[in-house]
């Protein structure tokens, strides 16, 4: 993976002046909520460049990128989780996976998204327009992943993934994902908060929990504005008796290398293998879609490959 680099200066410069990012897991109501916030902002800007999407596209998958990596609360060792949505609209949907290390990798189906006229505001709905929300759990000591489904009810990220835990596993969420842009459409902050009730837990704080969580400030303009997980949990759910139990890194991560992809052309059909060897052409690029990067192969490369052959 190629990380490409951020030339915006103001970008830049701001991203220079900010908290770093990453989550904090904490407790809060007498351990019956387990909830995780996340900074995100280097996150989603590196994202923005190294998938080169502008403003809707940047919303739509630096969201997919901040769920994710809550999601990551929920796993440890070698686990990973992979949420895919599936939608009817222009925007098709996403794919984005993320592990315990909170390494997150991910892409649009459609990028860009197809609109007709310009942006008139940061609603989803109407490029999403129904679908599958899809959850994927590979837990390392489990023989086969756990997978649910919901169907897309409110084409917005934060809600649907919320229903989901409330469908597919009976247990009370809240899901908040914000994405802070200037007037320049430059991210300037970005980050997410979810809360979840315990299995068995007592919920009788949950109404007061729930309104809290919809009070609380955008978290995009709070990390713009220097602001850290930990003290948005301490101190604007102080009244629960927040516990901060875990602090994790994020980063944008794919493990994808020329090697990988030399493996990739090595397997086609021989038929196909030939083709390229004869007709290129060159040099022939593979972009790997998860992070946009592209590797390279000359013709003397695709020969060696051809020669390796049994």
């Amino acid at each position: 993976m190629k990380l490409a680099p951020i030339v915006d200066e103001v970008v830049a410069s701001h991203l220079d002046t900010i908290a770093a990012d990453g989550m904090d897991i904490f407790l809060v109501s007498d351990s019956n909520y387990r909830g995780a916030v996340i900074n995100a902002t280097r996150l989603v800007n590196q994202i923005r460049v190294n998938h080169e999407l502008g403003i809707l596209e940047t919303l739509l998958l630096g969201h997919s990128y901040i769920a994710a990596g809550l999601l990551t609360s929920l796993v440890k060792g070698n686990d990973r989780i992979v949420m895919t949505m599936e939608c009817d609209g222009p925007a098709r949907g996403v794919a984005v996976e993320s592990n315990a290390r909170g390494e997150i990798r991910g892409y649009l189906r459609a990028n860009p998204i197809p609109i007709e006229g310009p942006v008139e505001s940061f609603d989803l709905a109407p490029y999403i327009q129904g679908g599958t929300l899809s959850i994927t759990r590979h837990l390392e000591m489990a023989r086969t992943p756990f997978v649910g489904h919901v169907t897309i009810e409110y084409g917005n990220l934060a809600k649907d993934l919320a229903n989901y835990f409330v469908v597919s596993e009976q247990l009370p969420t809240a899901v908040s994902l914000s994405i802070q842009f200037d007037r320049e459409g430059r991210v300037s902050g970005a980050g997410g908060l979810f809360l979840q009730s315990m299995p068995g837990a007592d919920r009788s704080a949950g109404g007061p929990l729930e309104d809290r969580v919809r009070e609380l400030p955008s978290l995009g303009s709070l990390f713009a504005n220097g602001d850290t997980p930990a003290n948005v949990i301490n101190t604007h759910l102080y009244d629960f008796g927040p516990e901060i139990i875990g602090t994790r890194s994020i980063e944008f991560s794919c493990h994808c290398n020329k090697e990988i992809y030399r493996d990739y052309i090595a397997s086609l059909p021989e038929e196909e293998l030939a083709d390229i060897r004869e007709n290129g052409p060159f040099p022939l690029k593979v972009t790997c879609h998860n992070c946009n990067t592209t590797y390279t192969y000359e013709k003397d490369e695709i020969e060696a490959i051809v020669s390796e052959r049994p």
